[in-house]
């Protein structure tokens, strides 16, 4: 009776499948997959996903920002590239300075910070622009030097202006090129480009006119500090065990080939010497003026380098600065106080010296201890210590004193002309990694000369009327 009421019992009517899930069925998705009903994420889940949407919201913001500012100031200027020109105007040219950060090997960094955050204001309003940057700290100043004693040359009449090798019917004189300059402006990126420019400012309307090879003279000065002097030889008696005299280079034939593998003997001289030469040019020539014509408007743009997530305060910065330049705002270059109540001690601790000179003054805490002298000392005494074997290796074998190794063989040692060049190369960039940390580094103050104070202006922020 039991079993019959069991049998009888009515079955349950089948859940009834949409078309869609059948065929998603048909496609080999477990069926428990339908069943499943939505939930809130565990606790972790919600953290990761908060925190990865607000970073990638806040950054499509930031983004977003940065292409409105940039689309704002560039529309300000587009009018001034439809402006017609003549046939023989030339757009205007600033020249933009880069110098390399202390402590970054990629010296190009600044000029990147150009190229990104202000040269797309100048392109839309077609203002032309030549970068200058420097490979090594303190090659922008000493480029900046020699341009300007070049300049002094030229107009004492000592070498004739830069010329075009193919003469042009329209290219423009030298009064035209410097008049352009002036009205273009120059572009100072960063506080370690306004200290190196400064130094060599004031370094080529204060020194000498007469040219000098900074490599040349290191050479001279190279040549006579006995790195490379041939060793004594110890005083033996002539005569050896067994009565046979002793194989000396005084006792021995001349050879033929002595001359071949003789080392390349550069003409020594003293320093004091090589300093002590008299310029050839007049002493009322090389006088440095007391006044200094009117120099290009300097643009004035801070930088750090440093990496961050928020870029649109580098674009409005950059385009604040590109527009002052566009729209020729200036004032006079503020000179430094020279009233501060502070006492010197103070003022050469930090560096501050007051007016324009102090621009971007916080930056230098980001490459303070960057780099040290002690760095560049490490790695000339490391190189003088294995020096002598070098050259021990390299006059042996070119006298012919031993036969070379296998190694040797396959892998020829430096000669001792090529270890003079490569001392002279590696001197070169110690010597000038520390005069240009003297430069730029931190506490240490800009160069001033009195005479700046009526040569040079700053691109000023324009008013808000012009804004508007």
């Amino acid at each position: 009776m039991s079993s019959q009421n069991v049998d009888s019992a009515p079955k349950p009517s089948p859940v009834q499948k949409s078309g869609v899930r059948a065929a998603f069925e048909y496609t080999g998705i477990p069926p428990s997959w339908f069943d499943k009903r939505p939930k809130l994420p565990s606790r972790n889940w919600l953290i990761f996903l908060s925190v990865t949407t607000s970073i990638v919201a806040y950054y499509a913001y930031d983004r977003r920002e940065c292409k409105r500012i940039r689309a704002d100031y560039a529309s300000r200027v587009e009018h001034l590239a439809k402006d017609p020109l003549g046939t023989t105007d030339l757009p205007r040219k600033v020249t933009v300075y880069g110098a390399k950060w202390p402590g970054d090997e990629d010296h190009d960094k600044s000029l990147r910070f150009f190229r990104k955050y202000v040269k797309p204001i100048l392109v839309a309003a077609a203002v032309d622009y030549e970068m200058v940057s420097g490979r090594r700290t303190g090659d922008l100043a000493n480029r900046i030097t020699d341009e300007i004693k070049t300049r002094r040359r030229v107009d004492a009449g000592l070498e004739p202006a830069s010329q075009s090798p193919m003469p042009l019917p329209n290219q423009p004189t030298l009064e035209q090129k410097r008049k352009r300059e002036i009205e273009g402006g120059i572009v100072l990126v960063g506080r370690h480009t306004l200290k190196e420019f400064m130094s060599g400012l004031k370094r080529g309307w204060t020194e000498s006119m007469d040219r000098a090879d900074r490599e040349d003279m290191l050479a001279q000065e190279l040549a006579s500090d006995g790195r490379f002097d041939e060793p004594e030889e110890p005083v033996v008696d002539s005569e050896a065990v067994d009565g046979e005299p002793l194989p000396t280079r005084s006792r021995l034939l001349p050879s033929q080939n002595a001359a071949l593998f003789a080392p390349l003997q550069m003409p020594s001289s003293s320093p004091s010497k090589f300093t002590q030469s008299t310029s050839n040019i007049p002493a009322h020539l090389d006088t440095p003026p007391s006044t200094i014509p009117t120099l290009p408007t300097l643009l004035l743009v801070p930088f750090t380098n440093h990496i961050g997530f928020r870029q649109r305060h580098k674009v409005r910065a950059g385009s604040e600065a590109a527009y002052s330049l566009i729209m020729s705002h200036t004032r006079p270059f503020a000179a430094p106080n020279t009233t501060v109540a502070a006492s010197e001690e103070a003022r050469q601790s930090d560096g501050r010296q007051g007016g324009d000179l102090d621009f971007d003054i916080p930056a230098e805490s980001y490459y303070d201890g960057s780099y040290t002298p002690s760095e560049t000392e490490k790695a000339r005494k490391t190189y003088y210590d294995a020096l002598p074997a070098k050259l021990a290796t390299a006059r042996a074998l070119a006298r012919g004193i031993r036969a070379p190794t296998k190694e040797e063989e396959g892998h020829p040692p430096p000669t001792e002309v090529e270890l003079r060049a490569e001392r002279l190369k590696k001197e070169m960039r110690w010597r000038g990694d520390e005069a240009g940390w003297e430069i730029v580094k931190p506490g240490q103050p800009a160069q001033w000369d009195e005479r700046f104070a009526d040569a040079l202006q700053v691109f000023d922020e324009p008013r808000a009327d012009d804004v508007g």
